[in-house]
Parts: C-alpha cells; sequence; structure tokens
C-alpha cells in the first residue's frame, strides 16, 4: 500500500461584514488544505494553520518526502517529515505544513482501516464534549458594546453553555464589554476572553483584577507568547485561569511553557503545532505537569473534526466519579469555508457535542464547494517523483 498522491489547495472567499481583534482586521477566510490518495482509492483531508499561500508551498516541498510511503505508518511519516525539516524551521509555517500532511493521513488510515481516527488514537474516553462559541469580535459599529451583548444572547438562545469573547482594544473599553456580556448571559454560562497578546505585563494584571468580579473562566494570550515568565508571574497575580499555546510548536516548544510554569490551559493548534501525531504527545506531555488542554482550533470543518476526535481520546484528568468537562473551541464568525466545505458528523443538542463512529474524521466532503473557493492547486502524483 503506497501513498499514490498529494494535491494542496488555497480557498479563499471574502466577507460580507468585516471584523477585526487585537491585531488586525479580517476580511477574507484564505485556507490551505490537502488531500493525500492512496494507490487503494482512499482519500484523507488535512488543513494547516497560518498563511495559506505559504502553507501550501512548504506542503508542495514537503510532498517528495511522503509519495510512495504507506500511509497507515503516520509516525514513520512524521519522523521523515520532521527531520527533513529540523534544521530550518522547529517553530512556524513549516511546521502547519507537516501538520496538515499530517492530519490528511490520520483521516486517510481511518477511512482504510474503517474505524474513527479517535478509536486509532486509542479510544474514545467521554461520550460528549462542550463547543464553546468563539466569537464577540470587533467591528467599527458606534454601539459595539450593545451589538456584543445581543450576539452573546444569541448564543445562549443557540443552547450553548461556553463562549469567548475578544479583549485588547483598550482596559477601560474591555472592562465595560465584559460586564454588558456578563449580564447579558448570566451567570450560569462562562465565559472566557481573549486578548491576541494584546497587553504588556501590567496591563494585562490591571484587567484581570477588575474584571474577575464577573466569573472569567480563563484569559487567554494576555502577553505576548515569547514571555514564558511574565505568564508565570501573571497567574501569580490574578484569580482567573491563563490560557495560552495556540502560537507555540512542537512538543519541545510547549515543553518550555510548561517547564516556566507559564499557563494553567494549554492551547496547542493541531494544524499548526505538529498535527495528530504530535499534539497527542503534547497532551500526554501535559498530563504529567497536571496542565488541562484544550486545543484552538480555527479554520474548516477539518480542522474542528480533527480537535473533535482528539479531545474525545484525552485522557479525564483528574479522574473521579463526575468528570469534569472536556472543551471544544466552535468558531461562529462568519466563514462559507467551514460552513460549505465538509458536512460534520458532530451532534449538537443541550449544549454538547456526540460523536458517530464514522472512518477517518467522520465528515463528509464537498467537492463542488472545493471547486467553488480553490484559488491555487497543485498535484504531486506518485509517477513525478519516481521519475
Amino acid at each position: 500500500m503506497k501513498i499514490k498522491s498529494i494535491e494542496s489547495f488555497v480557498l479563499s472567499d471574502k466577507l460580507e461584514n468585516t471584523f477585526h481583534f487585537s491585531q488586525w482586521e479580517y476580511s477574507e477566510r484564505r485556507i490551505c488544505i490537502v488531500k493525500i490518495t492512496s494507490d487503494t482509492g482512499h482519500m484523507g483531508w488535512g488543513e494547516g494553520y497560518g498563511p495559506a499561500d505559504v502553507i501550501k508551498a512548504g506542503i508542495d516541498h514537503l510532498s517528495s518526502f511522503v509519495i510512495g510511503q504507506n500511509p497507515i505508518e503516520t509516525e514513520t511519516i512524521w519522523s521523515i517529515l520532521y527531520r527533513r525539516s529540523l534544521d530550518y524551521a522547529r517553530r512556524g509555517v513549516l511546521v502547519a505544513s507537516i501538520s496538515a500532511i499530517d492530519v490528511a493521513l490520520w483521516d486517510l488510515k481511518g477511512k482504510i482501516l474503517d474505524l474513527p481516527v479517535y478509536q486509532l488514537l486509542g479510544g474514545k474516553k467521554r461520550d460528549s464534549i462542550i463547543p464553546y462559541a468563539t466569537g464577540l469580535y470587533f467591528t467599527k459599529s458606534k454601539s459595539l458594546t450593545q451589538d456584543l451583548a445581543i450576539e452573546a444572547q444569541r448564543y445562549c438562545d443557540l443552547g450553548f453553555k461556553a463562549m469567548k469573547m475578544k479583549v485588547g482594544i483598550g482596559i477601560k473599553e474591555d472592562i465595560k464589554n465584559v460586564k454588558a456580556i456578563r449580564e447579558a448571559i448570566g451567570p450560569d454560562v462562562q465565559l472566557m476572553v481573549d486578548a491576541n497578546h494584546a497587553y504588556s505585563l501590567r496591563e494585562a494584571i490591571l484587567l484581570s483584577k477588575a474584571i474577575e468580579q464577573y466569573d472569567i473562566s480563563w484569559f487567554e494570550e494576555p502577553i505576548s507568547p515569547e514571555y514564558y515568565e511574565q505568564y508565570a508571574e501573571l497567574r501569580t497575580r490574578t484569580t482567573i485561569p491563563i490560557a495560552g499555546g495556540e502560537c507555540e510548536y512542537l512538543r519541545f516548544g510547549f515543553q518550555t511553557i510548561l517547564k516556566n510554569n507559564s499557563v494553567d490551559i494549554l492551547q496547542p493548534d493541531i494544524c499548526a503545532a505538529g498535527g495528530l501525531t504530535e499534539v497527542k504527545r503534547i497532551g500526554t506531555l501535559a498530563s504529567t505537569y497536571g496542565i488541562e488542554v484544550v486545543p484552538h482550533t480555527w479554520g474548516t470543518g477539518i480542522a474542528l473534526a480533527a480537535a473533535s476526535h482528539y479531545i474525545f481520546n484525552l485522557d479525564i484528568l483528574p479522574g473521579r466519579l463526575n468528570a469534569p468537562s472536556a472543551f471544544i473551541e466552535y468558531d461562529r464568525t462568519e466563514n462559507a469555508l467551514r460552513d460549505e466545505l465538509t458536512y460534520s458528523n458532530l451532534t449538537f443538542a443541550e449544549g454538547a457535542f456526540t460523536i458517530s463512529d464514522a472512518p477517518g474524521l467522520g465528515f463528509e466532503f464537498n467537492e463542488d464547494a472545493l471547486r467553488k473557493y480553490a484559488v491555487c492547486h497543485q498535484p504531486v502524483e506518485l509517477s513525478e517523483v519516481q521519475s
């Protein structure tokens, strides 16, 4: 059994309504996905998180090392790609390219073996997971605070038990927005905040102290991901749990976070930090420190599916009769690529996701949507490599 071809695609869709967070504005969704086909005719799909065109170049560069390999041997292939890129890409976009290939290989392996990926990872350890709605971004509206409160109430009406909002545009405005949203959703819905590393340590302490009264479940990326020791200090200055890790890569980067006691909640992105193969290792590493893992998830239904299988397999820590909830990020901003490209096998009811036993990552892929949104496509065939 061999890998016959790898095809990378850049997909793009212009947004009807732009939105922004503490760093920059979104006016377009642009994502790189990859399809890997075996000589048995099975296909697997993966996705990379980051600048799509650069990730695509990385996939195209790495493809020759994957073509002809046995698709069942995901760890072997991962090791080949890691060694081929170690000298110049221990962090960053090329790791995201490896991640995209790795996710596609797990999807492919599951389809070949007719098993869901969560079983291949070791088994399903919980019956359901809790999606938290990611939205509540900034717009240029003159009534932003009111708009955010209305949006938050809409998530409650849809049945969400948790949601995450953006902060980072100024401490006074952040406090006003957090207060309004907490009042809108009431005391029983969990609320997280995400600054996308907008603040200095001093500012993060000030904001944390001011919003502790609003029962915040975690403060995500309060400061730059480079300041591991400042993260550790912030943890001692607030009662709000500190989360981070979406900008980190490979188990070695996450070991630095853990050694520095930087976070309460670790957030590797499966489509950036090394794929399912590596993030499985990162989860094991985190368990040795007693640190919770909630993956960062952003992109299409491929990324959501990869995160869901991973979370269903995550160890239940701490173990107890009434197990703690496991969360999955569920982006609710405008995204036709997410909504049209795949048909999910996740079922949402009573604020939780359950999953079917469909093989691979479980979703159905919409080839019509692929043709609609693809702007760049590059296949690599087995015959090309052999010649």
